[in-house]
């Protein structure tokens, strides 16, 4: 009922808010949106705390330039900033948070947790990796030269607990299993191949690449006395694992490659059995799953979809007591145990673009809400002691800033960062319009965001341009700014400018909607999602009383959103007439090759189900484009790599097709670095639509 009355408002709203003048940053230009200083600065990165939990370490630029440094600020609105040495090793704090332990250069070092009493555990050759105290802090484990180490701290002496072969693959450090175990993790890429992304900038061709794959994985445990190991799990999966506070349970999350079947398997080393605690399947893929033990009890923390909506259970070791603990039309993104009793999480339960922080009380099944105000919260990290969280929190129009919420003083957020220049508050950033609609089944319910050109008559009708989110699997209309997509967010405020709409959907296949709404697009992408947009822009003309110009509409984005860029200008050439692809995939099959993790679950093997690639795929139709496109692509970009670029464009050359443009960039990989790369993406998308929607509605006339 709240859903309902909420899409309602937003039809009321929506009225309203037309019936005023709409605000537009008119003193934006191009550039400034690309070149540094940038607007509205760098976002703060969180990257640890402090010994005493008193301040909050971060990666930032005070002067909005791009490169960053290392900061610190205390856990209070205090304010008060200092500049660290970013060239100082993070330190590695025992369980006790008594004592650092960091790598310099080949060496182990110890000190106090204020840094003082600096001695050197152990010196080698190569660099040691993955430190890791034992529960007790009296020891270390590390990585070296592919075999697990462990050194004493107090009473210095090393021993290895691994004896790798010379064809075997290295061994990692999961973790300690009590105090006396440890749980190691083997990763075999040699059935992978080698996927090449060259580089053309020097004096000679470098024909750089990487193995790709989805690979085998051993999981194993071994005293730390002896070199025998124990495997729990072998083979090719996907897998996470946690261990009980007493070292007795290992679980074991574990998924196919293909994300369709999900096991969580209890490891009891005192009675040396095993019991599948929980089970999970889909015909599409598993999303967002996540496990933990209770910091002080033998509990299980499970995330999982396993109703239709992903929700926090918990479970004992041997499989007794399942509760599922929260459920509804919501999403739980992150969830965290605070101590034996009480879990911390956060959910959309009040409106899908909005996240609040809740507390649940596991033994009584009381859930009290934390935060009131409306706000998009995120990026989770709890202190070490579990007495607070800081997050990322945002609200439109403005840049997120790390918050922190000390769990027993609820409603009581400090804001602990103070990042955004005062430059941002110079424009009038037009906020947009949150909207909900149904699809055209009847049932599926979508978000979308509209922004209003300068000078807004609803009497008049507008050309549309329409923004498509990246990773197909991602959330971004919701209620603040994008951090993902902040260039973007201003580009489209520069549209305002030029007299367009600017429209996004959260099509199917975006997360925070249920995992229906999710795997909707299995087997086959772009379909659905963009029937989805085009519902979207028949709600609008519908509510707005046919304020757009439905033959002057074009799509871009990048990534994922240049693939629905492409698809929807040849699955519905009537419904979009121009379109800007950047970074996009045109090939799924060359995704497979490249990223299989992601492709296999979405779309399935290429060479049993070719027919979900062919329909899938851009390329497919490349002969019966059209419509005017763009295709923009890094050179060296070794996530769709260029090459998806060149088959789309060999394909329209073939088949005589000349309303095509296309630009390569040969310093730049998926996610350019240059402000001048940036900067010349953006003018050719802004000139392409003005060329091809202003254009035509000239032609047309």
């Amino acid at each position: 009922m709240k859903r309902l009355s909420l899409s309602l408002l937003c039809v009321i709203t929506w009225f309203a808010s037309t019936s005023q003048a709409q605000t537009v940053p008119e003193n934006l230009t191009l550039k400034e949106l690309f070149h540094e200083p940038v607007i509205p600065g760098i976002r703060p990165s969180f990257v640890r705390f402090n010994a005493e939990q008193d301040r909050l370490f971060f990666t930032w630029n005070d002067s909005s330039w791009f490169e960053t440094g290392l900061y610190s600020t205390s856990l209070s609105d205090a304010f008060d900033y200092q500049k660290e040495d970013d060239e100082e090793p993070s330190p590695l704090f025992s369980p006790d948070r008594n004592f650092a332990a960091s790598v310099h250069e080949n060496s182990i070092r110890i000190t106090e947790a204020d840094g003082s009493g600096e001695f050197t555990l152990a010196s080698f050759q190569h660099t040691p990796g993955s430190l890791t105290w034992s529960p007790d802090g009296t020891r270390l484990a590390f990585t070296l030269n592919g075999n697990i180490w462990t050194a004493a701290v107090e009473s210095p002496g090393l021993e290895q607990v691994t004896n790798r072969r010379a064809d075997e693959p290295s061994f990692t450090l999961d973790s300690w299993v009590g105090n006396d175990r440890l749980l190691l993790r083997q990763t075999d890429h040699s059935a992978s191949r080698m996927v090449y992304f060259p580089d053309y900038l020097g004096e000679f061709v470098e024909p750089s690449g990487s193995t790709r794959g989805i690979p085998a994985v051993n999981l194993l445990v071994t005293r730390t006395d002896s070199t025998a190991l124990d495997t729990l799990l072998s083979g090719f999966h996907r897998s996470s694992a946690d261990v009980s506070s007493d070292g007795r349970y290992i679980a074991i999350d574990t998924a196919d490659p293909a994300l369709k079947q999900r096991k969580v398997i209890v490891h009891d080393l005192l009675e040396e059995n095993r019991t599948v605690v929980f089970e999970d399947s889909t015909e599409g893929w598993l999303h967002h799953t996540y496990m933990a033990f209770s910091p002080d009890s033998e509990q299980l923390l499970l995330l999982s979809e396993v109703d239709g909506w992903n929700h926090i259970y918990t479970v004992n070791p041997d499989g007794s007591r399942l509760r599922q603990h929260t459920s509804g039309e919501f999403y739980v993104p992150w969830a965290r145990w605070t101590d034996g009793r009480y879990i911390l999480y956060a959910s959309n339960e009040e409106e899908y673009g909005v996240r609040h922080l809740y507390r649940l009380n596991t033994r009584r099944g009381r859930i009290e809400q934390l935060t009131s105000e409306t706000a998009y919260r995120y990026q989770f990290q709890l202190t070490p002691d579990h007495s607070a969280v800081v997050y990322a929190k945002t609200r439109f129009n403005l840049p997120y800033e790390l918050y922190l919420l000390r769990i027993n003083e609820p409603e009581k957020e400090i804001r602990i960062t103070h990042t955004i220049p005062e430059r941002f508050h110079e424009f009038s950033w037009q906020q947009e319009e949150y909207v909900r609609f149904t699809g055209r089944d009847g049932e599926t319910g979508l978000s979308m965001s509209v922004l209003y050109p300068q000078n807004f008559d609803p009497e008049n009708d507008y050309p549309v341009v329409v923004f498509a989110h990246g990773a197909g699997s991602l959330q971004n209309v919701y209620q603040g700014w994008s951090n993902n997509y902040w260039r973007e967010y201003m580009f489209h405020q520069y549209l305002l400018l030029h007299g367009y709409v600017v429209v996004e959907v959260d099509f199917r296949h975006s997360t925070g909607y249920g995992r229906k709404f999710r795997e909707d697009v299995t087997n086959w992408m772009g379909k659905y999602e963009t029937e989805d947009i085009a519902d979207g822009l028949d709600w609008l003309q519908e509510s707005c009383g046919g304020c757009l110009d439905l033959n002057r509409v074009g799509i871009y984005g990048g990534s994922y959103g240049g693939f629905m860029a492409l698809y929807a200008l040849t699955y519905m050439p009537d419904r979009f007439h121009a379109g800007a692809a950047l970074r996009k995939v045109t090939n799924w099959r060359n995704y497979y090759y490249a990223n299989p993790w992601y492709t296999l679950p979405r779309l399935g093997d290429p060479e049993v189900v070719p027919e979900h690639y062919d329909r899938s795929s851009p390329l497919t139709y490349a002969g019966e484009l059209t419509r005017p496109a763009l295709l923009l692509h890094g050179l060296i970009d070794d996530n769709v790599g260029a090459q998806d670029a060149f088959q789309y464009a060999e394909e329209l050359i073939q088949s005589g097709n000349t309303n095509f443009e296309m630009m390569i960039y040969p310093s730049e990989r998926h996610g350019f670095r240059s402000p001048h790369s940036w900067y010349d993406e953006y003018y050719r998308i802004f000139h392409f639509f003005e060329k091809h929607l202003k254009q035509r509605a000239v032609t047309s006339e």
